[in-house]
């Protein structure tokens, strides 16, 4: 059985150093969401990061990073997974990957698209310029916002302005519970709240949209890798027309002025929502990353 540790953030060095070497990766491969989220735990074998994911009662390998023959770490993996008594599920695989697992393990695998998991990657000066007809609709929702509210200024997440962020955030999961009883917005709240309190070990960026005292909106991301900063979290209050247009267009500004080498902005998937995605597609995504998971037909469980 694999030795898989908790991840604390005297690892972020160690993990976010082998993460950011794998190329272009889903937002799962990102040590903030790593840390935030679920029951995540990490190993190091044979030169390769190997992740053991815990969602929904729902336990999952993601494809290993790391140079070299992966091979003898998939074999461990499946090995794991039968010690456990569990299915060997590997998510977040590339087309490429998926068709290395086929010829290392022809037969063994079912491999399915994970189209609700894909992330949407943006150009970062589309983000921030709203430009062409495309957009046209982006800037008139911009324009009300500033028309409306022209003393709104954007700052970044600070300890002057950290408390009534929070505040603002567990306003925004009351109203959301009242209007939606039967959602569960738990662990998402634990990640936000435990991201706001930890942003500068994790190494986030942050900005909000305030009015006077109010908050209006404000949103949190972190580096992906060198060139792409995945956004974690954006809310808004639901009275402001334009907010989230507003916090959206802010954030690519500022951190493009901050970051001049920085091309991307991951806001990661849509969970298969039809709004979310529609939302998502709006913008205009430079690419999608496409995300793909596999079975172990033995195991005689899809997922």
């Amino acid at each position: 059985m694999i030795r898989f540790q908790k991840m604390t953030l005297e690892d972020r060095p160690l993990v976010e150093g082998q993460l950011w070497q794998a190329g272009e990766r889903g937002c799962e491969y990102s040590f903030a969401n790593l840390y935030l989220w679920g029951r995540q735990r990490f190993a190091f074998v044979d030169g390769f990061l190997v992740l053991f994911s815990q969602f929904d009662r729902r336990s999952v390998y993601p494809f290993p990073v790391g140079q070299g023959n992966v091979k003898p770490v998939l074999d461990k993996l499946i090995h794991d997974a039968a010690v456990r008594d569990i299915p060997c599920r590997i998510t977040g695989m590339s087309r490429e990957e998926c068709e290395l697992l086929e010829t290392l393990y022809p037969g063994r695998f079912r491999i399915h698209c994970d189209r609700s998991g894909f992330d949407y990657v943006y150009d970062i000066h589309d983000l921030a310029e709203l430009k062409g007809r495309k957009y046209q609709k982006k800037r008139n929702h911009l324009n009300r916002y500033h028309q409306s509210h022209p003393q709104s200024t954007a700052q970044p997440l600070s300890e002057e302005n950290l408390e009534a962020v929070r505040q603002m955030a567990l306003q925004w999961y009351e109203d959301r519970q009242r209007e939606m009883p039967e959602a569960d917005f738990h662990m998402e709240r634990t990640a936000l709240l435990k991201a706001l309190e930890q942003h500068r070990a994790l190494g986030m960026e942050g900005l909000v949209l305030r009015e006077g005292e109010r908050v209006i909106a404000f949103t949190l991301g972190s580096f992906l890798k060198a060139d792409t900063v995945d956004v974690h979290f954006e809310k808004a209050v639901s009275d402001v027309d334009g907010a989230y247009a507003a916090v959206n267009c802010a954030f690519a500004r500022y951190l493009r002025e901050k970051y001049p080498r920085l091309l991307y902005l991951n806001r990661e998937d849509d969970m298969g929502l039809e709004g979310l995605r529609k939302a998502k597609l709006s913008y205009c995504p430079h690419h999608l990353v496409e995300k793909y998971w596999a079975c172990l037909l033995e195991d005689g469980y899809e997922y």
